[in-house]
């Protein structure tokens, strides 16, 4: 899910349980999955549709606080 799909749905009253994970791919680094109901999921992606990853906690959480998101799991 884009940043501005993320957006629209909070403005909307959609909201969806967010988790902070290590990526599989790249065990330094962070990405963000929302988990909805009826076990639908999505990733933050970028404009090309590449799922986010930040090296640095700090970034990705001053990135979902813009996004008006307010409470994250963080799995460690």
């Amino acid at each position: 899910m884009k940043r501005e799909q993320v957006r629209e749905r909070h403005a909307e009253g959609l909201i969806f349980a967010t988790h902070v994970i290590q990526n599989p791919a790249s065990p330094g680094e962070w990405i963000v999955f929302f988990k909805k109901s009826a076990g639908r999921s999505f990733f933050l992606v970028d404009e090309q549709d590449e799922v986010e990853s930040f090296s640095q906690l700090d970034d990705l959480i001053e990135t979902i606080r813009g996004l008006g998101i307010k409470f994250a799991e963080i799995h460690i």
